[in-house]
C-alpha cells in the first residue's frame, strides 16, 4: 500500500555516500548542483550532559561563544569576515551533543571552511562576548522564571530525573552560570570537540574530492579522543497517583506528564512512536487527545504527547492547558484514553491515519540542503546506517494492529504517569 510513495521518497534522499577521507575522518556526502550553495552539519557526542558539577550551561555558553572570536579575529572582525562572504555559521548545544552548522555559497566554501576550523580548533573565549553571552543567557533564565510552560517543564525535569544530569537545564541557572569561567568552557572544549566521535554531513554543490578537503581541513586537527565520562542511564520517578502541583497565581493551569518508553533499539520503538501520534501527535486534529480533551469537553485549546529519546532515556512526554477548576478533569481525560490503549483498544483506522501521517510528512525533512544535513547528521548520532532513509518509512508502513496492540500493553502498562501541574488546580 505504501510501496509506490516510499520509493520515491528514498530515492530523493538515498544519494548518499558514505566517504572517508585521507586523515581517516568519515562523514555523509550528498552531491546536488541545483542550487550553488553548500551546507554542513556536525555534532560531537557529549553536550550538557557532561557539564562540569555545579556549573550547567557550561555547553550552551561554549556553543554560544565559538563564533564570536577565533584565531587573530576577535568577535567583530569574525563577524565582518562572515558578512563579507554570506557565511553563515552557528552553534547550539544539545543534552547530548554539541553541534553547529555551516552554510554558504559554493565558491565561498574555502573561506567558510576556513573560518569554520578556526572557531572550532582555536577559538578566543575573549572577555567581551563571554560577559555578553553570559548576561543573554540570564535574560532568558530570568524571562523564564515565571513562565508558567517553562516552569511546568523544568518542575517535572527535576522531579522525573531527580540526581542525573537529565534534571537540569542544559541552560543552567543563575547560581550555575555565575559560578563558569572562560577556562571552564575552555576545559569543556578541549574535553568535547574531538575527531573521533564526531559526526559529519555535507550537502550540495560539491565534489567528493573537495568535500574530503573540506572536513579534514576544519576537523582533522582537533584532538584524537574526547575526554567524556561515561553517564549511567537516567531514572524516571515520580510514576503514581500523586500530583506535583507547583502554585502560580494564574486563571489557567499549565500540565506536563509522561512515563518511560521504549529505548530507540527496541525492535518495537518506530511501533511506539506511532501509537505516541495516534494518542497525541502530528498536528493533533485526528489524534486521541485532541478529540478527547478538546472536541467532546472543550477543555483545552491544545494538548499533545510525543516520544522523546535521548541517549540515556526514553519516554512519553505530553502536555496541556486548561481553566484551573478544570485541571484534574483534563488529566483523567488524558489517564485514560492512555489506560484505554494499553488495554488493547486501538482502531484500523487510527492506526493506519497515524501510519500515513508520519510516513508522509517524512519527505518534508529532507526539502532544502540545510534540512538534509541536520538529518543525515541526527540519523549518524542515532546510530542509524544509510539504509534508514529507506527503512524507516518501511518500518512504520508494516506495523500492524497487533503490533500496536502488543507494544501498547509495552508502553503504556498500567497507564500510571508522572505529572507536574503549574497554576492554582481545584478539585470540584
Amino acid at each position: 500500500m505504501n510501496k509506490p510513495f516510499l520509493e520515491p521518497t528514498a530515492k530523493s534522499a538515498v544519494n548518499v555516500r558514505a566517504l572517508t577521507t585521507p586523515r581517516g575522518l568519515g562523514f555523509w556526502l550528498v552531491e546536488d548542483y541545483a542550487v550553488p550553495i553548500v551546507a554542513v552539519e556536525f555534532a560531537f557526542p557529549g553536550g550538557a550532559t557532561h557539564d562540569p558539577a555545579g556549573k550547567a550551561g557550561a555547553a550552551t555558553m561554549l556553543a554560544g561563544l565559538l563564533d564570536e572570536g577565533a584565531g587573530d579575529l576577535d568577535s567583530q572582525a569574525f563577524q565582518q569576515a562572515l558578512d563579507e562572504k554570506a557565511v553563515e555559521i552557528s552553534f547550539h548545544a544539545d543534552r547530548d551533543f554539541i553541534g553547529g552548522r555551516l552554510r554558504t555559497l559554493a565558491r565561498h566554501l574555502d573561506r567558510g571552511g576556513e573560518l569554520l576550523r578556526m572557531a572550532l580548533n582555536t577559538p578566543r573565549l575573549d572577555q567581551e562576548p563571554f560577559e555578553r553571552v553570559h548576561e543573554q543567557m540570564n535574560a532568558r533564565i530570568r524571562h523564564d522564571a515565571n513562565d508558567p510552560a517553562h516552569m511546568a517543564g523544568k518542575a517535572w525535569r527535576e522531579r522525573v530525573f531527580a540526581g542525573h544530569p537529565y534534571a537540569l537545564s542544559a541552560e543552567g541557572d543563575l547560581d550555575t552560570l555565575a559560578a563558569l569561567t572562560r577556562d571552564d568552557l575552555r576545559a569543556t572544549a578541549r574535553s568535547g570537540l574531538a575527531r573521533e566521535r564526531v559526526v559529519i554531513a555535507v550537502v550540495g554543490a560539491i565534489s567528493q574530492d573537495k568535500a574530503r578537503k573540506l572536513v579534514d581541513g576544519v576537523f582533522a586537527d582537533l584532538p584524537a579522543t574526547p575526554e567524556l565520562v561515561e553517564m549511567p542511564r537516567a531514572p524516571f520517578a515520580g510514576l503514581g497517583d500523586e500530583v506535583q502541583a507547583i502554585d502560580l497565581d494564574v486563571p489557567q493551569t499549565t500540565i506536563r506528564f509522561g512515563r518511560p518508553a521504549l529505548e530507540r533499539d527496541d525492535p518495537d520503538y518506530l511501533t511506539s512512536v506511532v501509537l505516541a501520534h495516534v494518542l497525541g501527535g502530528g498536528t493533533g486534529l485526528s489524534s486521541r487527545l485532541f478529540r478527547e480533551v478538546r472536541e467532546k469537553r472543550g477543555l483545552a485549546y491544545s494538548v499533545s504527547a510525543s516520544v522523546a529519546t535521548f541517549d540515556r532515556a526514553s519516554y512519553i512526554y505530553g502536555g496541556t492547558t486548561t481553566k484551573n477548576e478544570r485541571a484534574f478533569e483534563s488529566m483523567d481525560v488524558i489517564r485514560a484514553e492512555i489506560l484505554d490503549m494499553a488495554q488493547g483498544h486501538i482502531g484500523e483506522e487510527e492506526l493506519d491515519k497515524g501510519k500515513k501521517y508520519l510516513i508522509g510528512s517524512y519527505p518534508l525533512r529532507f526539502d532544502t540542503s540545510t534540512k538534509i544535513a541536520q538529518q543525515l547528521a541526527h540519523m549518524q548520532l542515532d546510530g542509524y546506517g544509510l539504509d534508514w532513509l529507506v527503512e524507516r518509512n518501511r518500518r512504520i508502513g508494516a506495523v500492524t494492529l497487533d503490533d500496536a496492540r502488543r507494544t501498547a500493553r509495552r508502553l503504556f502498562g498500567d497507564g500510571s504517569l508522572s505529572v507536574t501541574m503549574v497554576g492554582r488546580p481545584t478539585k470540584s
